[in-house]
């Protein structure tokens, strides 16, 4: 079957149902309240939508100790919910990605709870037990300082059994068939319900070998995502997934594979670090070699390419130089900061709510080589809440209006809270009055989104980084199908004048801007000159007026 490579020029907005919109007035979002803002995503201009776990769930993890994989928690709705929240978002053209999390299952799961009870039991072997403690449990904790052991002993099995994470998410042996068999089902089962493909949580502990005598680094079961592949093409071509696994680079092509038959998709983990070091250094040269280190990959596979998520800020493959320094530049203070790797803010309060930072860190992450991926709330800058624990900061309410609890609930008493207080109070910070001002950072949104789609380069072209001149500046040239669009982007505070060639000749003297419509024309030496102002990015079309009106690009 012929695969249908959308996902190469897409916009993805990820979101929580329970934390969106609360239709019923219970205090909870839910998918009616979804389904009613369904234009608005429409209207924002993104083409996928990303939902994070919604599943039955105890929700001692935000949904990802899920107890039940073919339902939908009673808070949000229904599966006839769903399912016509799946149909209204297909009328509008848009996507529908879901969490699937099927490295672990919350410790109330029925398959759990048959497991433990009875060593004979059709799913024990669902889950990887150890007679005795392994020497080892006390290492390899996925929330260091908050975790304490990787292996738990369970009274009832008179056995203990291995978590990666939390002890309440015990592991499945994935490695035994009939669980590769429960997880093919449980994709099947939401393709038919109109999903069209799946960010699958965790991969690296997904695939890896599981079980007491394993110690160090496990090996990687890798045919394992090929077998998920195949499975999805087999039942709709356009489906996908896209691979949560915050590896080296040396190993991507493991996870793509080298003939693009495992993931569809990955998170370019590597580039988000560099980016923020790049941000808090002023210095592009750390980020150029980021992309060029992971830029090894099969034409159809890409990149997924985001600034912050519902998980901590993760700085853990910077040396700790580097880390320091963003730690200094986005979050100096002990309460800022999580496991000992990572930032747990959201984007707007690191950049200390400067609207040119923000802008340029957007544009900048529109601009990268891969598909962009916003987080739910960051197209109106909202803030966080440090008071709540760990992760639940960056996690609350979207503000939709000035209204009580932000126009989230008519309840007096959500379950979660919009930031009442402060500058990113749903007073100040909210999609209704930012939809009314034409330079509000909504808006701009729109407006960057539109020209995103618009310049498919970007997501289909190969890249090459140009000498600016200046450490500051990040120049970037992508060339797809005879043509070129030029990104530059000026990392410091200080108005930098920079002169560049572009490497190409004839057409390639001539320039447009694409944001502003602004032309330049190259030197007799070939070569352009910018003034970028601080925080300040350009996007050009390489090529003159003519060259664009016989491409009929205007």
């Amino acid at each position: 079957m012929i695969e249908d490579l959308w996902y190469k020029n897409a916009v993805v907005y990820c979101l929580s149902v329970g934390t969106f919109l609360d239709a019923n007035g219970d205090g909870i979002g839910d998918f009616e309240g979804l389904e009613r803002r369904l234009d608005y995503l429409q209207g924002l201009g993104v083409t996928a939508i990303w939902l994070m776990p919604f599943q039955p769930s105890p929700g001692r993890d935000n949904g990802y100790d899920v107890c039940d994989h073919y339902g939908v928690d009673p808070r949000y709705g229904t599966l006839g919910d769903f399912v016509a929240f799946t149909h209204a978002a297909k009328q509008r053209g848009l996507k529908v990605l879901i969490d699937l999390v099927v490295n672990h299952t919350s410790d109330q799961h029925p398959w759990f709870r048959e497991a433990r009870a009875d060593p004979q039991a059709r799913t024990r072997d669902w889950y990887v037990w150890s007679r005795t403690k392994p020497p080892h449990a006390d290492e390899g904790m996925v929330f260091p300082g908050v975790q304490k052991s990787t292996w738990t002993y369970d009274r009832a099995a008179k056995a203990w059994y291995f978590h990666r994470f939390y002890d309440f998410q015990p592991d499945l042996n994935t490695a035994n068939p009939h669980v590769q068999a429960e997880i093919l089902k449980i994709m099947g089962f939401w393709i038919q319900l109109g999903v069209s493909g799946f960010r699958m949580d965790a991969v690296p502990f997904v695939i890896a070998e599981k079980g007491p005598e394993v110690a160090g680094e496990p090996v990687e079961q890798f045919a394992m995502l090929r077998q998920f592949r195949e499975f999805l093409q087999w039942r709709q071509g356009d489906a996908i997934i896209l691979a949560e696994a915050n590896v080296l680079p040396k190993q991507d092509l493991d996870y793509f594979g080298a003939d693009a038959d495992r993931m569809h998709m990955m998170f370019n983990f590597q580039v988000n670090q560099a980016l923020f070091y790049a941000l808090a250094a002023a210095d592009a040269r750390p980020l150029v070699s980021a992309l060029r280190k992971t830029w090894n990959r099969p034409p159809s596979a890409q990149w997924a390419l985001f600034l912050r998520n519902h998980d901590e800020l993760d700085l853990g493959r910077l040396s700790e130089r580097q880390r320091q320094a963003v730690f200094a530049a986005f979050g100096p203070e002990p309460g800022m900061q999580l496991y000992g790797r990572g930032i747990r803010r959201r984007l707007a309060p690191m950049l200390g709510g400067d609207r040119r930072r923000i802008e340029l860190a957007y544009s900048l992450m529109f601009t990268l080589p891969g598909t962009p991926v916003l987080r739910y709330g960051d197209e109106i800058g909202m803030g966080d809440d440090l008071s709540l624990p760990e992760r639940e900061c960056a996690r609350t309410p979207m503000q939709w209006s000035d209204e009580p609890q932000g126009g989230f609930s008519l309840s007096d008493r959500p379950a979660v809270r919009p930031i009442h207080g402060g500058p990113y109070a749903f007073a100040h910070v909210n999609a209704a009055a930012q939809r009314q001002d034409p330079e509000s950072l909504l808006n701009w949104m729109e407006r960057i989104i539109r020209m995103r789609k618009e310049v498919p380069e970007i997501g289909w072209g190969d890249f090459t980084a140009l000498d600016a001149g200046r450490r500051e500046v990040l120049a970037l040239r992508y060339d797809w199908r005879d043509t070129a669009v030029l990104c530059l982007h000026n990392l410091g505070a200080e108005p930098r004048e920079v002169s560049f060639a572009t490497g190409l000749d004839g057409e390639g003297r001539n320039l447009i801007d694409l944001l502003t419509g602004q032309r330049s024309r190259a030197d007799e030496a070939g070569r352009h000159t910018v003034l970028l102002e601080g925080y300040g990015y350009r996007w050009y079309r390489v090529g003159g007026l003519d060259y664009l009106l016989r491409r009929r690009e205007i």
